[in-house]
């Protein structure tokens, strides 16, 4: 939701609960953007990203690997000698 300053100001503790219940709360200046209000969760994540991310998630979620090449090389494997 979008919040102008004195609008926050004035509903400050409705501002910090749909923050934790709605996801982030923007507050604009004259007509812009100026501040979000997240929830302590929120932050934490943002701090330390890793602290709420198992593998399972990065993997997931993690980098894009588009434009990646991935094909197995199909050439046989070398010979190693034995001794």
């Amino acid at each position: 939701m979008n919040w102008s300053v004195a609008k926050a100001k004035d509903n400050f503790s409705e501002v910090i609960r749909k923050s934790r219940t709605e996801g982030p709360q923007e507050i604009s200046l004259h007509g812009e953007a100026a501040a979000v209000v997240i929830s302590a969760e929120d932050f934490r994540r943002l701090k330390d990203p890793r602290a709420s991310r198992d593998f399972k998630d990065w993997l997931l979620n993690g980098p894009s690997l588009e434009g990646v090449d991935l094909e197995r090389d199909r050439r046989p494997a070398r010979e190693i000698d034995p001794f």
